[in-house]
């Protein structure tokens, strides 16, 4: 074939196409294949994991604000600890003004000294009564026998009448006069009979009294409730403060938990007892608190507003509902990694073990939180009264009538 030939097949015949479409067809199924890659993996993470979990970044940090608030009126004096500075339980944290306090204690030190003596003198009023019973009583008998002696003599006239009939006025005078001494007695005995001085009401009345003017003394001194964080303090030095005022908010943040909430919808299979993963805002996923389900709240937070909605209208939208499910977390990841009230959370509960209860079953009878009291005060108190009681008493024995 000629040169001319070729050119001229060379201008009817078509250029050759590249392979492109074999190319693009290669791309789309690797991409398919990749994806569908991605399905299977994602369908055995559901069918062993994702189907048991239940996930929401609705959820908080909530603890305890504890109150500082002083259990008597007074001026403050002294303040002890400031926002965010840690403060121990028992540590002093505001002191009041203790001067009318210290005055109102030795008062009622003194009049438990005096109440004291006064009954102790009460016993001694009951042994002389009952030497005065026994002595009218001698009285009576002799003039008995006087006036039956009397009355054999004025038989035999070595007497007159007029002797007889003083002896018979003597003899009445005698028995009154043991009668009057047994009331007297009875009503001696009636201030201190079947007890003894220290149990005697208006010794333990004065004991009270010294009890409760210690208490208010000490009470001058407030005491840190809890061991915590100090979150607000809105007393000042010199304000004067009444039982009602709130001197200081303290978080104990050791004792501190998530309230993650679940869509309602999302309720099903969660129950109490599961484990449960949380990750803090703050901390980011590299922190990982371990958690467990230790309640779940018997309304949605909508249901205790002030006003609750009312859904008996014409116009009516659906809206989801959550409800609080609290979290506890491993007090040992608390420790190391410390929250604080309010932080927000990612909560995954792992809701594969079914066999727990969605609401608790059986009252709780331990003791959740506690704060310091006043025993070890009125042991104090208690060894002042002993004090008075051991100068000033006598006669301790009780009286019976």
């Amino acid at each position: 074939m000629t040169i001319e030939q070729n050119a001229k097949r060379d201008q009817i015949l078509p250029p050759p196409i590249p392979d492109t479409n074999n190319h693009r067809k290669r791309l789309l199924i690797g991409l398919s294949g990749v994806f569908l890659l991605l399905g299977m993996v994602y369908l055995f993470y559901w069918l062993l994991l994702g189907r048991y979990e239940e996930t929401t970044d609705d959820a908080y940090v909530g603890g305890n604000s504890v109150q500082v608030m002083s259990h008597i009126p007074g001026r403050v004096t002294q303040i002890s600890a400031e926002e965010t500075d840690l403060v121990k339980k028992g540590e002093i944290v505001v002191q009041l003004d203790k001067a009318d306090a210290e005055i109102a204690l030795k008062l009622a030190q003194a009049q438990l000294g005096l109440i004291v003596r006064q009954v102790s003198r009460y016993y001694d009023e009951v042994n002389q009564l009952k030497a005065n019973v026994q002595a009218q009583q001698d009285n009576f008998e002799r003039a008995t026998e006087d006036y039956k002696r009397r009355q054999g003599l004025v038989v035999n006239k070595s007497i007159s009448e007029e002797d007889l009939r003083h002896a018979k006025i003597a003899l009445d005078s005698a028995r009154d006069a043991v009668t009057v001494a047994k009331q007297q007695l009875a009503g001696a005995v009636t201030l201190v009979g079947n007890t003894d001085l220290y149990h005697h009401p208006q010794v333990e009345q004065a004991i009270v009294n010294v009890r409760n003017a210690y208490l208010q003394w000490r009470r001058t001194t407030v005491y840190a409730p809890v061991t915590g964080y100090v979150a607000k303090r809105p007393v000042q030095v010199g304000q004067q403060i009444n039982t009602n005022t709130i001197l200081m908010v303290i978080v104990p943040l050791e004792q501190v938990w998530v309230d993650a909430n679940f869509k309602e919808s999302q309720l099903k299979n969660i129950r109490i007892g599961q484990s449960a993963e949380a990750i803090s805002d703050a901390y980011g996923s590299g922190v990982k608190y371990k958690g467990t389900v230790i309640g779940l709240n018997p309304g949605t937070g909508s249901a205790f507003d002030l006003l609750p909605p009312q859904n008996a209208t014409g116009n009516w939208i659906k809206i989801v509902q959550r409800l609080p499910v609290r979290i506890g977390l491993d007090k040992e990841q608390l420790k190391k990694y410390p929250l604080r009230k309010g932080l927000s959370m990612t909560v995954t509960v792992n809701t594969r073990n079914r066999k727990g209860e969605v609401l608790e079953q059986d009252s709780s009878t331990k003791v959740i939180y506690e704060s310091a009291d006043d025993s070890a005060d009125l042991q104090e108190a208690d060894k002042i009264i002993d004090n008075i009681l051991n100068e000033n008493a006598k006669n301790t024995s009780p009286i019976t009538p």
